[in-house]
């Protein structure tokens, strides 16, 4: 038996504890801090086990809670309710209980809960009409088809009753493949018939323009189709964590260097007897026993232990808080984990259909044989005139235009029978209502089923209550225009089509039907004419139709044709005796903000691939439209390849064309099976054509195709940051496949949003979440890495250079409490809301210049030299700490006023209350946006500390062992000379660091700091600013008479570090 049950969850109820612990501990930090952990419990080290141990705890269990979202997710889906043929009656189950060979009833609008092949539907002839929206991306209605032996079977009583058996293939990825065989057995009769695409109901589709279906489940659970086309999601992690683990191994280094050289200097100090055994320490027997291996060991890991700090734990905590917290400034986050990747994405790889498109098209103006019109208020009016005379015959068709007289052919005896009084433009109309092979829904679901008159709705009620479901958006389109021009089409019933021409009811006879094909690309209908006569339309592209065209006004028509080229159009020509060419622009109704948001990411320095299912006119139209393709771009095309040779040849081609033609910009359009050819054997010239070219569109792509280009690029040498985003189930695969996945909430179901990392709305929110969420969270989180491992450095540094003052003895130089809460409590809080509220820059000059992303690309702020200046600021600032307290200290001088002298603990007192200033206002110098929440942490750490130390050094604590810290803080800071030093200090640390900014900002400034400089302009010729103010305004002597000043759009506000001003929404054409 199959699984039954759906998952995208990694782990189960048995393999939770194992697979998690090693995810985790993947963590080359969570990996080193279990050693530091489990050294401590076996040695006596100078600091407690806790202080490894419970951060490690809460890092590892905090990084399970997504996961287990994720497993919440999939039981809603796999607890669905269904409805299940048994015993004779329909039983409501779980969609997860669904087994292979239950019958299953599917109601309209309701997805397949697996892949089933129908047995029959509420319509006589058994069909059903579907959508595949979430699957293939493809909007369009499907007809699928039942065998006439199960077809009758339209009761539950007829299917318990049903003897049949069903063969298939084995489950397969492939979604438009299915090979099976139905027998029917019907009196002691068993009669075989084959079943193919057209019968199998894929799980993810929904049933549309039908009551209710039943169908036979054949692949259920993981087996479906649409599991198949899922990739098993993967840990995802960012280049910063690389980063991190990078300067981890760094540090690694440094801190074996240190315990390494403080266990030889120990052993080389102790080669004199007098300091190996001083009188006031004598050896124990079992010392002095021991071997001298385990004893160097033991000492070695003692030092290691005591310098593990340099690499803090409490990082990957603070990385963990600013994540989970920072995401709750973002829209529907899944992976707090990527935060920053937003700001770090060189590839976006889109779905078309729902996503840079709203799946729906929208009727413009059309071209009647040479005659341009447009509609305007539900009227067609010729070009250079107005609606206002309205021909009484026709009230939605303007009057002063010449109709001609059309004889129609009777095709049996090729003699002209009748002439036909009608204008071009009402033929058009009735072209429009009948070519086409459109679906009809009403709000009363009944009106069509049963034995009725298939069209008693139009006497029943509006027309109004019909919905339109076509087998494509332009196809909708024109028979929703045409409906509110005035000609209706009403409903079809077996060959019979039915239109309302200005309320006048008319029928039509179908004779025939030529689909649209790749081949032909256009499609034609037969008709018979209530007067007997015959009439073919043929509706297709234009290149499929004029080079058939005999007569009528050819050379307007293509110029016309020129002039719509910049949107979809499509021809109808009107056979016999005279040809009616009529040309129709119709724009896609694209997401809104979708041209500025490719050309603001373009901008950025990000490359956008457009991945489809649809076919390459259409997805070629699109790219055009939406700004994807440039009309000054070259278009280059790898199509309809058959074979490894030809594909090898044309890729060639097309390489020496780019290098010929270096100076334009190029333009790539591949197909499914030419990429299938090109990524078996010619991957490496394929991907050296892409990128070459500055947009790519992959068009007729299955759903894992779309996730192997992303994976083809994601390894590719450079290793890019590539971001994936759809709306619907096709675009699951490529969205986990990418480094930072995006699902859109549209039309096409939760699938994308449920599986991604990010979830928004439309697609032009990407262009702020990358230029300004992904901008901010990188920067706060390099800051905080870099920033930690400072102030680390300069925590530590002083306890190594203590030890050649202490013999090696391991003695550490700081209170055990201060070496608890210094990353906990004194250092962590101003960090912390830096790296959620941090703006170097406003977020409207982000936005209008999408150019200042490219200064964070490349992970440049996590480059080595940016590491490298950190790193020796924290050496050079602890050397300052150290010496500058020694030398005040230093040969027994006297600090107190009564000429008692400060001892060991009062030394490292005075270096840590130092190192504490110092560290918090470096902070404060790399801070640009104030909000009161970083005044609060910044004075209040310190002012915490000080206010601490006083009561912990001020008070007899009974529950402590010992309490060497006594007394100490409160006659440290009775000592004046102690409060000179303390300043003395804290300024020669970060002079230097000020003068340095100073100097770079003026001499060498970064396109970051210009934008600064422009928007501090704006700042200073402003007082105050007023919430919900959306402009300007300098405020004069007379408050009521504000002057009002605009600025230009070269011009940006930044809201600078100043209470004054508040966080009020402004404009950027504004500021």
């Amino acid at each position: 038996m199959c699984k039954r049950i759906f998952s995208l969850f990694q782990y189960t109820i048995w393999n939770f504890v194992p697979k998690n612990l090693f995810e985790q501990f993947r963590r080359i930090a969570n990996f080193y801090f279990l050693i530091i952990f489990l050294v401590q419990l076996m040695i006596d080290t100078p600091t407690s086990p806790v202080t490894s141990g419970l951060p490690l705890i809460f890092v590892i269990t905090v990084t399970g809670y997504e996961d287990w979202l994720r497993h919440n997710a999939d039981n809603e889906v796999n607890g669905a309710p269904v409805f299940v043929v048994r015993s004779g009656s329909l039983v409501q189950t779980r969609s997860k209980n669904i087994r292979v060979g239950d019958i299953v009833r599917v109601a309209k609008d309701e997805t397949f809960p697996a892949d089933l092949v129908l047995l029959s539907s509420d319509r006589a002839d058994g069909t059903c009409h579907i959508t595949t929206a979430s699957l293939d991306g493809e909007t369009n209605l499907k007809t699928h088809f039942s065998v006439a032996e199960t077809s009758v079977c339209q009761s539950v009583s007829q299917l318990e009753s049903l003897q049949a058996v069903v063969e298939c293939q084995q489950p397969e990825a492939d979604l438009y493949r299915f090979v099976g065989r139905i027998t029917v057995t019907q009196h002691g009769e068993e009669i075989v018939r084959p079943l193919g695409p057209e019968n199998l109901l894929l799980r993810g589709a929904r049933l549309k323009n039908t009551k209710e279906i039943f169908g036979v489940a054949v692949y259920t659970g993981m087996e479906s189709k649409m599991a198949l086309n899922y990739k098993c999601k993967s840990q995802k992690r960012s280049a910063v964590e690389k980063s991190m683990n990078t300067f981890l191994i760094i540090y690694l280094g440094i801190l074996l260097f240190e315990a390494i050289l403080s266990t030889i200097l120990k052993y080389a100090w102790q080669a004199e007897d007098k300091w190996d055994e001083p009188f006031y320490n004598q050896k124990t027997e079992q010392e002095r026993n021991s071997s001298p291996i385990l004893k160097f060991i033991s000492d070695f890991l003692a030092f290691l232990v005591l310098y593990n700090f340099i690499i803090p734990i409490s990082l990957y905590v603070t990385v963990e808080m600013q994540k989970f917290l920072g995401s709750f400034f973002i829209a529907q986050v899944n992976t707090s984990d990527l935060n920053e990747e937003l700001g770090q994405v060189e590839y976006v790889f889109t779905d078309k259909t729902g996503t840079l498109t709203e799946n729906e098209m929208q009727f413009r103006e059309c071209s009647i044989n040479g005659t341009k019109y447009r509609e305007v208020n539900g009227k067609l009016v010729p070009e250079g005139m107005s609606d206002d005379s309205t021909d009484s015959s026709s009230p939605h068709l303007v009057s002063g235009v010449h109709f001609n007289h059309f004889l129609l052919l009777d095709t049996h005896t090729h003699t002209h029978t009748h002439t036909l009084h009608i204008g071009e433009e009402l033929l058009f109309l009735k072209a429009v209502s009948l070519c086409h092979t459109v679906q009809i829904s009403y709000d009363q679901p009944d009106c069509l089923v049963g034995g009725g008159d298939p069209f008693s709705h139009v006497n029943g009620f509006s027309s109004n209550h019909m919905e339109y479901y076509a087998s494509s958006p332009d196809e909708k389109a024109l028979v929703e225009a045409a409906k509110r021009i005035g000609v209706a089409f009403t409903g079809s019933s077996g060959d019979a089509m039915e239109i309302k021409t200005f309320g006048k009811s008319e029928k039509y006879k179908l004779l025939h039907v030529l689909e649209f094909d790749a081949d032909r690309r256009r499609m034609s209908v037969y008709y018979r004419l209530p007067q007997v006569t015959q009439l073919l339309f043929t509706k297709g592209a234009e290149s499929a139709i004029l080079p058939f065209t005999t007569s009528g006004e050819i050379e307007k028509t293509r110029l016309h044709v020129d002039e719509f080229a910049l949107v979809r159009n499509n021809f109808f020509s009107k056979n016999h005796i005279h040809s009616v060419f009529v040309n129709f622009n119709f724009v896609a109704v694209y997401s809104t903000g979708m041209k500025e948001t490719i050309e603001a990411l373009r901008l950025a320095g990000i490359k956008v691939w457009v991945l489809t299912g649809d076919k390459h006119e259409t997805a070629v139209s699109v790219s055009l439209s939406c700004g994807h393709f440039h009309r000054t771009m070259n278009i280059l095309e790898l199509l309809q390849q058959r074979s490894d040779n030809e594909c090898a040849e044309q890729l060639g081609r097309l390489a020496r064309r780019i290098k010929e033609d270096h100076v334009i910009q190029h333009g790539l359009v591949v197909d499914g099976a030419s990429l299938s050819l090109a990524l078996r054997e010619h991957e490496k010239l394929f991907m050296e054509v892409c990128k070459n070219c500055s947009a790519v569109l992959c068009c007729r792509m299955a759903p894992l195709q779309k996730a192997k280009v992303v994976r083809l690029l994601k390894t590719s040498p450079e290793k890019p940051i590539t971001l994936a985003i759809g709306d619907g189930a096709n675009d699951v695969s490529m969205i986990q496949e990418a480094h930072v996945g995006i699902g859109i909430m549209g039309k096409e179901g939760r699938q994308a949003v449920r599986n991604s990392d990010y979830a928004i709305a439309r697609f032009k929110f990407l262009a702020k979440l990358l230029l300004v969420h992904g901008h901010f969270y990188y920067i706060r989180i390099a800051t905080l890495v870099q920033y930690f491992f400072y102030k680390n450095v300069c925590f530590i540094t002083p306890q190594f250079l203590y030890q050649f003052f202490c013999l090696f003895s391991q003695q550490t130089l700081y209170d055990s409490v201060y070496l608890t809460l210094y990353n906990i409590c004194f250092t962590s809080l101003p960090i912390l809301v830096y790296s959620l509220f941090e703006q170097l820059v406003h977020p409207h000059v982000l936005q209008n210049k999408p150019g200042l992303y490219r200064d964070i690309s490349k992970n440049a702020l996590l480059s080595f030299r940016p590491f490298l200046y950190w790193t020796l600021l924290g050496f050079s600032h602890a050397f300052v700490f150290f010496f500058g307290s020694y030398i005040l200290m230093g040969e027994d001088t006297t600090l107190m006023g009564n000429g008692q002298m400060f001892g060991n603990w009062t030394f490292g007192t005075l270096i840590f209350t130092v190192m504490v200033i110092t560290v918090t206002l470096k902070l404060a110098l790399e801070t640009h946006f104030w909000t009161w929440m970083n005044h609060f942490v910044t004075w209040g750490s310190i002012a915490f500390y000080f206010i601490f130390s006083l009561f912990y050094g001020g008070i007899i604590w009974p529950f402590l062992h010992t309490q060497d810290m006594y007394f100490v803080f409160v006659q440290l800071l009775s000592s004046g000379s102690a409060w000179f030093a303390i300043i003395i200090i804290v300024i020669t640390c970060l002079f230097p660091d000020v003068v340095k900014k100073v100097f770079y900002r003026h001499l060498q400034p970064t396109s970051t700091e210009k934008s600064q400089a422009q928007a501090l302009s704006c700042v200073e010729s402003l007082c105050c600013y007023q919430h919900g103010q959306s402009g300007c305004s300098r405020l004069s002597p007379n408050p009521q008479l504000p002057v009002s000043r605009s600025w230009n759009d070269t011009d940006y506000f930044y809201s600078n570090d100043r209470s004054i001003l508040t966080l009020s929404p402004i404009e950027a054409t504004h500021c």
